[in-house]
């Protein structure tokens, strides 16, 4: 995807049923460089004929409003302007948690918590600086070069195909990895310790959700601890592992303190808090951290990944799925540093090739695969589920 011109504003739709909070985003945009509120729209049926009157790069977009909520909007946004990138902006209810949970299966990107108080909008590190980071990062890889031609196209198609079996091969030194003709190095010693790991670590953030739903079936009959930090807020994270569990089978639990880490079981990083880990005796248990965020998230998946290497060292495996920005890189270095094993997410299936990218393009990682590969790769290669 293209990044936008620098003397370009990116362009924002502010769908929200209060005139309170419209204001107030809107005025954060406004004294920030870089960025133009194109349109506000008090439901979603206004916001629809909004974008089909001016082009919008990014709708930050309520889910419970009136007239047409956000839910029932969001295809008819794609449907107007297929580009448009969609970020719910929800209040952290339960069932606003599900509702945006259902809008990422339709088309949406991202949600961010929506303050409930203009404290909290105006909170030092807080709100504003989230919504900041994540407008930029999202804009930075939206669509807006034009649909190349079928005969162009089936040229980047073969160079795509023959760069992807280039990277699931072990013995790979230098790739050319993607359109701006970065390189990527896949190390000989970055395979790792070949016998069967003790936990499987697993990073998301944009798109992750969709991700996991497909990633996690294959990982049915799995005897070893799996962890998630996937980018929510609180209650999102409690739903999240709710649905996992729904659709998949596994048993799912939001992270707690003292939580032991189950063979089988998947513990999902409680939104707000770092996920860590500790020796309890034999076994190891969750520790929760409110330190500073990193990488502008809490919870974040470099210290998940710091603290799962400094108790199992080589005998971790992880995955770092679909996101934007670069978290995970400096944890996938030390899980490589220990003799550990990491696997991204291929750029051509990653709704964001953040995260997955800087990881394969700083090396630290054993393969780069897509997604439907990613699972099947972990049963027959790593953990062996037979």
């Amino acid at each position: 995807m293209s990044s936008p011109s620098p003397n370009t504003p990116i362009k924002v739709m502010i769908v929200d049923d209060s005139a309170v909070i419209r204001g107030f985003l809107g005025k954060i945009l406004e004294n920030e460089a870089g960025f133009e509120v194109t349109s506000t729209a008090a439901n979603g049926q206004i916001a629809v004929s909004n974008l089909k009157k001016n082009k919008h790069d990014i709708i930050l977009l309520d889910v419970e409003m009136p007239v047409m909520d956000g839910l029932t909007a969001i295809p008819l946004l794609l449907e107007a302007q297929p580009n448009t990138r969609i970020i719910m902006c929800s209040t952290l209810t339960t069932e606003n948690a599900e509702t945006t949970l259902r809008a990422f299966a339709l088309g949406a990107v991202e949600c961010i918590a929506k303050p409930s108080t203009t404290q909290d909008i105006y909170a030092k590190d807080t709100f504003r600086n989230i919504l900041i980071h994540t407008l930029k990062e999202i804009a930075g890889v939206r669509k807006i070069a034009p649909a190349p031609s079928p005969t162009k196209a089936s040229s980047n198609q073969s160079s795509r195909e023959a760069r992807q079996e280039a990277l699931r091969a072990p013995q790979t030194e230098h790739v050319t990895l993607d359109r701006s003709k970065k390189i990527v190095t896949l190390r000989a010693s970055n395979q790792g310790f070949s016998g069967k790991p003790e936990l499987l670590a697993i990073g998301s953030s944009t798109g992750g959700p969709n991700a996991l739903f497909e990633l996690i079936p294959n990982l049915k009959g799995i005897q070893i601890p799996v962890v998630i930090t996937q980018h929510m807020p609180p209650t999102f994270t409690r739903i999240l592992a709710e649905h996992i569990e729904q659709q998949t089978g596994l048993k799912a639990v939001e992270g707690a303190e003292g939580m032991p880490l189950l063979p089988g079981r998947i513990h999902v990083a409680p939104g707000g808090h770092h996920m860590l880990f500790k020796k309890n005796g034999p076994s190891s248990v969750i520790t929760l951290d409110d330190g500073p965020m990193e990488n502008f998230c809490r919870p974040a998946v470099d210290p998940m990944l710091r603290s799962a290497v400094a108790i199992y060292g080589e005998k971790i495996m992880t995955v770092i799925l679909t996101g934007m920005g670069q978290d995970g890189m400096l944890g996938a270095r030390e899980v490589i540093k220990a003799g550990g094993r990491v696997i991204a997410q291929d750029e051509e299936t990653s709704v964001v090739w953040g995260m997955p990218g800087a990881v394969a393009l700083d090396g630290s990682c054993s393969a780069v695969l897509p997604l439907k590969e990613i699972g099947p790769w972990l049963r027959k290669s790593s953990l062996r589920l037979g």
